[in-house]
């Protein structure tokens, strides 16, 4: 497949070695040196774009790629606000669009794990819940997208917690997200369910960047041909 990268950091370039060890051609990479290289002449070479972007820019690259009718991928958190705006978009165009705070497929098995023991413990209300998440201390967001969206299936699933704070919680309602950035350490996500008897944990543990890139290059070569608004369960059927 044609491949445009559209942010070329540390995993744009990761998702590019990849790809052309796989035989895809990368037709087209963005970086903050060369946006002037973003044009709808060069978009149309592919047949699907990346976007690992920055969450300033995140939204109108997306728009861009959905009206050129170029089916698009994206990993950028921080500006989900707007996600409605461009899944919207992107069924008005007939376009295809992916957003995955991780595309691990790893993780994306672990949140179906996760979801899965939410509903069974949310009839078990003798067990707490805490979450952590750790990382490098380059990675400047805290909690990480990968926390909060496992915070949100376990709110979505267990009916006595209500929102999620990234400090020890004492309000009952809430889940306790500590985050944790830790120099030269894997990306470590656990889950952690305690009652006076025992104590249940899941827990992801990342050994390297390649597993986001190889999923979302995954996903990008799922979406092409497709029309509509998907996510990692349907690339990996676990819907």
């Amino acid at each position: 497949m044609k491949i445009a990268i559209i942010g070329y950091g540390k995993m744009g370039k990761t998702i590019e070695r990849l790809a052309t060890q796989a035989g895809d051609e990368i037709v087209l990479k963005v970086g903050h040196e060369n946006l002037e290289d973003f044009t709808i002449e060069n978009l149309q070479k592919a047949d699907v774009a990346i976007e690992f972007s920055r969450p300033e820019a995140a939204f109108e690259n997306l728009k861009t790629c959905i009206e050129v009718g170029i089916p698009v991928i994206s990993g950028t958190t921080g500006w989900l606000d707007k996600k409605p705006e461009i899944e919207a978009l992107a069924i008005q165009n007939n376009g295809a669009f992916i957003y995955a705070s991780n595309f691990s497929i790893g993780v994306n098995i672990f949140f179906a794990v996760n979801e899965y023991l939410a509903k069974m413990m949310n009839p078990q209300s003798q067990y707490d819940v805490e979450m952590e998440e750790i990382h490098h201390t380059e990675k400047l967001d805290a909690p990480s997208g990968t926390g909060i969206s496992l915070a949100n299936q376990v709110i979505e699933n267990l009916d006595r917690k209500n929102a999620w704070v990234n400090e020890p919680a004492f309000d009952e309602e809430k889940i306790s997200l500590i985050s944790k950035r830790i120099d030269k350490v894997p990306g470590t996500h656990s889950i952690v369910y305690n009652s006076p008897i025992d104590e249940i944990e899941i827990k992801h543990t990342a050994h390297s960047r390649e597993g986001f890139a190889l999923g979302a290059i995954q996903a990008a070569r799922w979406i092409i041909g497709k029309q509509g608004v998907f996510s990692m369960k349907d690339v990996l059927k676990l819907a």
